[in-house]
């Protein structure tokens, strides 16, 4: 798990941060870390020491970055910009890094956020923004399935982390909810139906409730609207 560092340290660092305990870590030590992953030539990070750029330890070291309130320290946002925009392929989709041939809905909620992150996105009037949103949004509703639910590409079969990462995706381009989720309710009905007997929430169905899932659906819920986290029961 080496390779997974960068985002280790994200998902440490944001949990401490909603326990209201970030100070408990060391700021500049974690941003030091984060700054010795990145790679000057291109402009992105690694997921640790000594490992090769990809969108993914991007996004989760600007995520860093900016829980720490240090996105100032990002040695040239514009080559990060750069490297972002220059993985979007012609059918609106984002690959992982340069050598992949790989699409995927998690890389294009990535890439997205990470636009969010710099500022890019939206892009403020009369600036073009620098991806294809339209290109972008239309790839991402042709993941969707016939019972609403997202895959990780057209065709793809449903699963609750796809579904968070293109409804994320999504919103974050400004897609209303009617139209991420048009048919009746149809995804948030299944979203829903992810929650078992005992309260947690599984991913596809006949799987076992687990805490991620729990989050990809609650988060899920809670983007298609506020009133839809009362489809499921809290307690």
């Amino acid at each position: 798990l080496e390779h997974k560092k960068m985002s280790g340290v994200y998902w440490a660092a944001t949990a401490l941060d909603l326990l209201g305990s970030l100070h408990l870590l060391d700021k500049e030590e974690i941003i030091a870390f984060v700054l010795s992953c990145y790679h000057p030539d291109v402009g992105a990070f690694g997921g640790n020491y000594n490992q090769d750029p990809h969108l993914l330890y991007t996004l989760s070291a600007l995520q860093i970055l900016a829980l720490f309130h240090a996105l100032d320290r990002l040695p040239s946002p514009s080559l990060t910009l750069s490297y972002i925009t220059s993985l979007q392929t012609p059918s609106g989709a984002f690959l992982g890094s340069p050598d992949s041939n790989s699409t995927d809905t998690r890389y294009s909620y990535a890439a997205i956020l990470s636009l969010h992150l710099l500022s890019a996105l939206p892009a403020p009037a009369p600036t073009p923004p620098p991806i294809d949103t339209t290109a972008a949004t239309t790839w991402l509703l042709r993941t969707r399935n016939f019972d609403g639910a997202f895959g990780c590409v057209p065709g793809a079969e449903y699963h609750a982390g796809q579904v968070f990462t293109a409804v994320a995706a999504l919103s974050l381009l400004s897609t209303p909810a009617s139209a991420i989720d048009p048919d009746d309710n149809a995804l948030a009905d299944w979203l829903a139906a992810r929650q078992t007997p005992s309260g947690g929430l599984n991913g596809r169905p006949d799987k076992d409730p687990d805490v991620c899932y729990s989050w990809w659906v609650v988060a899920s819920l809670a983007i298609l609207g506020p009133e839809k986290l009362r489809w499921i029961a809290v307690a």
